[in-house]
C-alpha cells in the first residue's frame, strides 16, 4: 500500500491514551484487531528518540550519519504498569516518499512488561535514501489489541540520513596572510575568514598552534565564520580547522600557515635611570619627559631587573614627569598596555602612577587607592576601577594596567599576574598629554605619586600574558653564601663579606681534617663532610647558627637551600634545619617530621602565636648520619602567590602550593633551631652545608644547578 506523506512540521509525538481491556475494531492493513476506548490525559509512549535525540519533526528535524536507533517507553496511561498489567510489545513503523508514493517498512518486538524501553536499531542495508526525511511512529501490540500509533495527523518523528562527509573548509586572513611574509605580530588582533562549500556545515572547531580546539557555530547552514586570534608568541604558526555538519559528519582537516612577526615596540618609553639633577627623562620611544621640581633622578632601581636607577617623586603638586603629548591613542578603537616598577613610600590614599589626560579628567589611570580602608593597586579606565594585589611602603611592584578594543576589556597585572577581575569598560577619547606621577581633574593636578618610579612604557597594543610575565620578573639574585668551611671568631663567614652566621654552644664547623684516618679501628669512612672541606656539625640539644639581621624579605619573593644530612636512623621528634621570622614565629622555617618521614616547608600566615599554617611536604627516609645527605630549597614566589619545598632538586609529590599571606620578619636566619609555643625549640641533629640565600623566586632548573 502507497500513501503520499503530507508535509512535516515539528511536535511532541504523543499517543491516544487507551486500555487494552475495552476494545473496538481497527482494520490495519487488511487485519482486524481491537483498539481500546481512549483515556483522557494520557499517552502510551513516552522517551521517543531518534539515536538518543529527542523526537522531532519539520526544522530543525534529527540528521543523523549512520542508521539510528529508534525508541519508546511504552505503558497503558490507564494504570502504571505492573505485574498485573498484559505484556505488551512494541509495533515500530518507517516511512518516506518515493517515486510519488511511500515506502514503509515495518517489525513487532517481542513482549515485555508494560513500562519497558523498546528500540529498533534500523539496519545497514534497510535501503533508506540518502537527503530524504525519514519519519517513523510506534505502537503498542498485545495479543490483537493495539494502541493507536504515536504520530499525530500522520506526522511522526522524523530524521534525515546523511551519507556524505562535508568539503574542507579554506581559511584566508587580510590580517595574517599565509605565505613567507612576516605579519605583525604578537599582541596583534587577526581574523581568519573560514568557509566550506557544502551547505549543511553548522559549526567549525578551530584550534592554533597544535592547542586545544574550541568550536565556532556558523550563522545558519553552509554560511562562513570570521575566527579572531591574537598571537602570543612569534614565529612560524598554523590555524587548523574543521568543518561539521547537522549529521556529526566532519571534514578533512585544513592547515593554514602563516607568520608572525615579533610584538611591536611600545609607542613611548621611559626608563627614568637620567643622571642627578637632570630636567627631562630622555625617551627611549616616543617624546622626553620633562620633570617638575619634585623629582630626583638617581634613585634605587629593583635588583634583577636590568635597571640601573629610577626616579624619586616627592608626592608633591611638583612631583612629576610629562612629555606634554599624548603617548597613545585610547577609545574603542584603540588597544594599549601600560606599566611600570615602582616602589611606593606612602599606601596612603589615591596615588597615580601614569595616566593619560583627556578633557578635565583621565582617560585611564595607573596607581593605587583605598578598598574598605586597605590600599589596592588599581587601574581606572572607562569609568571603571579594576582593583587587586596589596601595596606595600617601600617593596618594589611591577603594575600593568591592559585595555583590549576588540573585546572591550581591561585587566590589571602585578607582578606579571593577573589580580581581580577582567572587565568590560568603554573608554573615551584621550589627546591630551601623558602623566607620570599624577592625574588630572577639573580642579587640575592631584594624587601626587610619592616614592620611586621606573621604566615606563605604554604600548598601543595588547600584551599578551608572556610578555607580562616577562616583564614583571626579577631574576633571582644571591644575597649571601655560607660554604661552611671554617669558623673564625665563633663565626663561619658569608663568601661575600656580608653577614657572617654565628655559632652557639652544641654547634661547630667539622673541617675535613679532623676526620678520622681509614687505619683507625673506630673510623666509619661513611661519616665523611657533606661539601668541600668542612661542614656545620649541629648537636640537636643547643647548637645552632644564626644571623643578626634578616637575611631574605620574607614578605617578598626569596629562596633559600641548604645541604643537610640527619644524624640519627630514627629520629625522635621534628628538627628544624632553617629558618627565618619575626617576635612570635618564623615566616618560614624546615623541619624534619620523623613521624611521617619527611621533610617539611611551613609557612605561617602572620607574626601571632597559634597562628595559620601552609605545609608542603616531600618524603625522605633518615639518614643515619651517612652519606651525602639532601639538597634542600625552599622557594616563595609572591607574583605566582606559591612556595615550593625541593628535595634533591624536585619539588613534585606535594612540594608546592598557593600562598598569600607572606608577611616580613625582623628575625636573623637560623639554621639549626626553630619557633615553637614554648619558644626556640625542634634543634637539629645533624651536618648542614652550603647554605644559600636569595632576593627573588629561583626557578626549578636554577634550584638543581645549585648542585
Amino acid at each position: 500500500m502507497r500513501e503520499m506523506n503530507g508535509p512535516g512540521r515539528r511536535r511532541t509525538a504523543r499517543l491516544g491514551a487507551l486500555s487494552l481491556a475495552t476494545a473496538a475494531m481497527l482494520a490495519v492493513q487488511g487485519m482486524a484487531v481491537a483498539v481500546a476506548d481512549p483515556a483522557p490525559g494520557g499517552s502510551w509512549a513516552s522517551e521517543l528518540e531518534t539515536g538518543s535525540r529527542a523526537c522531532a519533526a519539520g526544522e530543525p528535524r534529527t540528521y543523523v550519519r549512520g542508521m539510528p536507533a529508534l525508541s519508546a517507553v511504552l505503558s497503558d496511561p490507564a494504570g502504571a504498569g505492573g505485574a498485573d498489567k498484559p505484556l505488551v510489545a512494541a509495533e515500530f513503523e518507517v516511512w518516506w516518499a518515493a517515486d510519488g508514493g511511500v515506502e514503509r517498512r515495518r517489525t513487532t518486538s517481542a513482549s515485555k512488561p508494560q513500562g519497558s524501553a523498546f528500540s529498533w536499531h534500523l539496519p545497514e542495508d534497510f535501503g533508506i535514501p540518502a537527503d530524504t526525511v525519514i519519519s517513523w511512529h510506534v505502537r503498542a501490540v498485545s495479543g490483537t489489541s493495539v494502541s493507536p500509533w504515536s504520530s499525530t495527523d500522520g506526522v511522526g518523528c522524523e530524521f534525515v540520513y546523511d551519507g556524505e562527509s562535508p568539503a574542507a573548509p579554506v581559511v584566508t586572513s587580510t590580517d595574517y596572510p599565509d605565505g613567507d611574509d612576516w605579519t605583525d605580530g604578537v599582541g596583534v588582533h587577526g581574523t581568519f575568514h573560514v568557509v566550506s562549500s557544502s551547505d549543511d556545515v553548522i559549526m567549525y572547531k578551530v584550534g592554533f598552534g597544535g592547542g586545544p580546539q574550541r568550536e565556532v557555530a556558523a550563522p545558519g547552514p553552509g554560511q562562513a565564520v570570521d575566527v579572531d586570534f591574537v598571537p602570543q608568541e612569534s614565529g612560524l604558526q598554523r590555524l587548523e580547522v574543521q568543518a561539521f555538519d547537522r549529521a556529526g559528519r566532519s571534514s578533512a582537516p585544513t592547515t593554514y600557515f602563516f607568520r608572525v612577526g615579533s610584538g611591536r615596540a611600545p609607542v613611548a618609553r621611559w626608563k627614568l635611570a637620567d643622571a642627578a639633577g637632570s630636567g627631562t627623562a630622555a625617551a627611549e620611544s616616543g617624546t622626553a619627559a620633562r620633570a617638575g621640581g619634585g623629582t630626583a633622578f638617581g634613585a634605587d632601581a629593583p635588583s634583577g631587573t636590568g635597571l640601573a636607577s629610577t626616579v624619586l617623586l616627592d608626592g608633591t603638586d611638583q612631583g612629576y614627569l610629562t612629555p606634554d603629548a599624548p603617548a597613545v591613542r585610547t577609545g574603542d578603537d584603540g588597544s594599549f598596555s601600560v606599566g611600570a616598577w615602582v616602589r611606593p613610600a606612602a599606601v596612603d590614599g589615591t596615588r597615580t602612577v601614569a595616566g593619560q589626560d583627556a578633557g578635565d579628567g583621565s582617560a585611564f589611570t595607573l596607581g593605587l587607592r583605598q578598598d574598605a580602608g586597605q590600599p589596592v593597586w588599581s587601574f581606572a579606565v572607562g569609568g571603571e576601577r579594576l582593583d587587586g594585589g596589596r601595596p606595600v611602603a617601600g617593596r618594589w611592584t611591577y603594575v600593568l594596567g591592559r585595555y583590549d578594543a576588540v573585546t572591550g576589556s581591561a585587566r590589571l597585572y602585578v607582578d606579571g599576574s593577573p589580580v581581580g577581575e577582567e572587565r568590560q569598560v568603554t573608554p573615551g577619547g584621550a589627546d591630551g598629554p601623558f602623566q607620570i606621577g599624577r592625574s588630572k581633574t577639573a580642579t587640575g593636578y592631584r594624587d601626587h605619586w610619592r616614592g620611586e618610579i621606573g621604566d615606563v612604557r605604554v604600548h598601543d597594543r595588547v600584551l599578551v600574558p608572556g610578555e607580562i610575565v616577562g616583564l614583571g620578573a626579577r631574576k633571582a639574585e644571591r644575597l649571601a653564601h655560607w660554604d661552611m668551611e671554617t669558623a673564625v671568631d665563633g663565626a663561619s663567614p658569608e663568601a661575600g663579606g656580608g653577614q657572617p652566621l654565628r655559632l652557639a654552644p652544641g654547634a661547630s664547623v667539622r673541617r675535613y681534617d679532623d676526620v678520622c684516618e681509614p687505619a683507625d679501628p673506630d673510623c666509619d669512612p661513611l661519616d665523611m663532610i657533606l661539601v668541600g672541606d668542612g661542614h656545620l656539625q649541629l648537636d640537636g640539644v643547643a647548637g645552632y647558627a644564626a644571623t643578626d639581621r634578616p637575611v631574605v624579605d620574607t614578605g617578598g619573593s626569596f629562596s633559600v637551600s641548604a645541604t643537610v644530612r640527619l644524624a640519627d636512623q630514627e629520629p625522635d621528634r621534628p628538627m628544624t634545619v632553617l629558618s627565618q621570622g619575626g617576635k612570635h614565629g618564623d615566616a618560614f622555617k624546615v623541619r624534619y617530621r620523623p613521624s611521617t618521614y619527611s621533610w617539611e616547608l611551613v609557612m605561617s600566615h602572620a607574626d601571632e602565636p597559634g597562628a595559620a599554617e601552609t605545609v608542603v611536604a616531600r618524603y625522605s627516609d633518615p639518614d643515619g648520619g651517612f652519606g651525602t645527605g639532601h639538597q634542600i630549597a625552599v622557594v616563595h614566589d609572591e607574583a605566582a602567590g606559591t612556595v615550593a619545598l625541593y628535595v634533591d632538586g624536585y619539588a613534585e609529590t606535594g612540594g608546592t602550593a598557593g600562598f598569600h599571606d607572606a608577611w616580613t620578619g625582623d628575625g636573623g636566619l637560623q639554621v639549626g633551631r626553630g619557633r615553637t609555643a614554648d619558644g626556640w625549640g625542634e634543634y637539629f641533629h645533624g651536618a648542614v652545608d652550603q647554605v644559600r640565600a636569595f632576593s627573588g623566586a629561583l626557578t626549578a632548573d636554577e634550584v638543581r644547578d645549585l648542585w
